[in-house]
């Protein structure tokens, strides 16, 4: 026969402090998947930013370029000043959590417009 050790005071402490950790564990849980979904994001519109970039430079249209690779939602903006292209990609990061707030990420690249092209074109 085995014996069994008397309850003592800290009976059901694991329950309580499992009670207590567990909705720290799933908000830090929820924070490190919102942080993960934001870094995809960012190079995401990295990526696009840099297609608009380098599409306006030889004389494409860089706001549709920028668009068909940029994230959902994203806002693809290109600007010519003389002989520099800028592209800027925003986009949203969906939280997930309903009530928390949205993040927005954005990526800026400049290219130079190449000789000969016909010429810049946002």
């Amino acid at each position: 026969m085995s014996r069994r050790r008397p309850a003592g005071r800290d009976r059901g402490s694991f329950t309580a402090e499992l009670a207590a950790g567990l909705p720290a564990l799933l908000l830090l849980l929820l924070a490190g998947l919102s942080a993960v979904d934001a870094v995809t994001t960012k190079a995401a519109c990295l990526d696009a930013a840099r297609e608009a970039a380098l599409a306006a430079s030889r004389g494409e249209s860089g706001t549709a370029a920028g668009t068909r690779i940029a994230p959902p939602g994203a806002v693809v903006s290109v600007s010519v000043t003389g002989e520099r292209v800028t592209a800027t990609v925003r986009a949203p990061v969906r939280a997930l959590g309903a009530r928390l707030p949205r993040i927005t990420v954005s990526a800026t690249t400049v290219a130079a417009v190449e000789p000969g092209s016909p010429g810049a074109r946002p």
